[in-house]
């Protein structure tokens, strides 16, 4: 609601001014902005996400896995940086042998599936077969992709 307030005037007399104070928040155009973005968010977060690209060898006797997988991905970049994945965690190889025995512990079948990229030499992935056994892994099992998948 305006304020009436009198000032003098140069006559003498008094005078009337209104001032008007802007007390409320309009949160209409808030809303709006806000929903915006959020439509904005939610179309695009599904195209951010993406996985470790790994160029799997092929095998024409490859076969499906079974139960609950622990996956450990060795990428191409492996022997410049010593990083392994952990499902899709990227972890330095000392990090990744701990949360492997940690996982092992919870779990019955203590099954770890490698993935390497085509590119890892094989010493890079006996590398990571002995820190999984010495975390306890019992058997490591290679994931190769099949002729017909991409």
């Amino acid at each position: 609601m305006p304020k009436v307030q009198a000032q003098p005037t140069r006559s003498g007399g008094r005078g009337h001014r209104v001032s008007t104070s802007l007390a409320e928040i309009n949160v209409v155009p808030l809303v709006d902005v806000m929903l915006v973005l959020l439509i904005i968010f939610m179309v695009t977060a599904p195209m951010i996400q993406r996985g470790v690209d790994v160029n799997l060898p092929q095998s024409k006797s490859a076969s499906a896995i079974t139960g609950e997988p622990v996956f450990v991905t060795v990428p191409a970049s492996f022997r410049t940086d010593h990083m392994v994945y952990l499902g899709t965690e990227r972890l330095a190889t000392d990090i990744m042998q701990e949360r492997v025995r940690q996982k092992m512990d919870t779990l019955q079948d203590k099954h770890v599936y490698l993935r390497g990229d085509g590119a890892v030499q094989l010493q890079d992935l006996m590398t990571v077969i002995d820190l999984l056994k010495a975390a306890g892994v019992t058997n490591v099992g290679m994931v190769a992709k099949a002729p017909g998948e991409l």
